[in-house]
C-alpha cells in the first residue's frame, strides 16, 4: 500500500482516538444536510428493504443518522482506519442496532473494484471524496456497484476551503521573498466532480454549494482542530516549511485580515452532490 495511504490511515486513527467528535462541528453539519436531502427518495427505495454503502464513516455521525431514518435499510460501513470503525461500531451498539450494520477497514478505491456489481440502492459519502486519488475511476467503480436507478449522494469540500489560511500564506511567502506554496488539500469545483460523474454514466445529477464559516480563538487554535480531524496533510515542499518567520508571519497576516468578533474567521466550501445511475 502507497505511502499516502499509509499516512492517511495514521492521521484518522489518530483523531478517532482523541477528539474527533468534538472538533468536527463543519463535518455533522454536513452529514445532517446530506441525510436530510435522500427524505423522499430514500423513503421510496426503503420499501422493499433499502441497502446502503456508507464511504468513509469515521465515527458513525451519518452512520447514526441513517438507521435512525431508515430503520428498514442495512448499511455495509467502510473506513480506512480501523480506529474509526472501532468508534462507529461503539456508537451503533449505544442504541443497539449493530446487526444493521457491517463495518469494513477497507480503502472504497480498492474495495469497490473488487466488490459485486448491482448491490446497493444508495451510496452515500460525508466528507470523504476529497482524499480520493483517482476519482473518476473510483466514480465508475461505484457506478457499477449500484442497482439501475440507484442514488450516489456525498458531501465534499470545493476550493474555496480555508481560503483565509490559503491567502495569509501566500502573502507570508511574498513577504519573505519566496514563491507561494500550497498548504493542505487541492479540492475540486463542483463543476469538475459533474464532468466526473458525467463521463462514469450516472445522470440527473443535482448540486448544491454553500459556504460555512467557523470561529476559532486564534489561528493556533483553528490549525490544532483542522489537526484534530485528521486533515492536516499539505502539498507544501518541506524544504523550509519549518521556519518559524514563516508561520509567524502567516499567522500575524491571518489575524490582521480575518479577525472577527471572539476570534478568527475560518471559511469552509461545502459541496453536495446527487447523481442517479442508467
Amino acid at each position: 500500500m502507497d505511502t499516502r495511504i499509509n499516512s492517511i490511515r495514521r492521521q484518522f486513527n489518530r483523531s478517532a482516538e482523541g477528539s474527533y467528535d468534538s472538533h468536527a462541528l463543519v463535518q455533522r453539519s454536513m452529514a445532517g444536510r446530506l441525510a436530510k436531502s435522500l427524505h423522499g427518495w430514500m423513503d421510496e427505495s426503503e420499501a422493499d428493504g433499502g441497502t446502503i454503502l456508507e464511504i468513509g464513516c469515521g465515527t458513525g455521525i451519518l452512520t447514526e443518522l441513517l438507521l435512525n431514518g431508515w430503520p428498514c435499510s442495512s448499511i455495509t460501513a467502510l473506513d480506512i482506519a480501523p480506529e474509526m470503525i472501532e468508534a462507529a461500531e461503539q456508537r451503533v451498539s449505544s442504541f443497539g442496532q449493530s446487526a444493521r450494520v457491517r463495518f469494513l477497514p477497507a480503502d472504497v478505491e480498492t474495495w469497490a473494484a473488487e466488490a459485486p456489481p448491482a448491490s446497493f440502492n444508495l451510496i452515500v459519502s460525508n466528507a470523504c471524496f476529497q482524499w480520493l486519488r483517482n476519482p473518476k475511476e473510483t466514480l465508475g467503480f461505484l457506478r457499477r456497484l449500484l442497482r439501475p436507478g440507484g442514488m450516489l449522494a456525498f458531501t465534499t469540500f470545493g476550493p474555496d476551503t480555508f481560503s483565509e489560511l490559503h491567502e495569509s500564506f501566500a502573502e507570508a511567502y511574498r513577504a519573505g521573498g519566496m514563491e507561494p506554496q500550497r498548504h493542505g488539500l487541492s479540492f475540486q469545483p463542483s463543476a469538475q466532480w459533474q464532468i466526473m460523474l458525467r463521463e462514469a454514466g450516472f445522470r440527473s445529477i443535482h448540486f448544491d454549494r454553500s459556504i460555512e464559516q467557523e470561529r476559532h480563538a486564534s489561528v493556533r487554535d483553528f490549525l490544532l482542530s483542522v489537526k484534530a480531524v485528521g486533515a492536516s496533510t499539505s502539498e507544501a515542499a518541506s524544504r523550509g516549511l519549518g521556519s518559524r518567520r514563516l508561520f509567524a508571519e502567516m499567522f500575524k497576516k491571518y489575524e490582521d485580515k480575518f479577525s472577527i468578533p471572539g476570534g478568527v474567521a475560518a471559511s469552509y466550501e461545502v459541496i453536495l452532490i446527487q447523481a442517479i445511475s442508467d
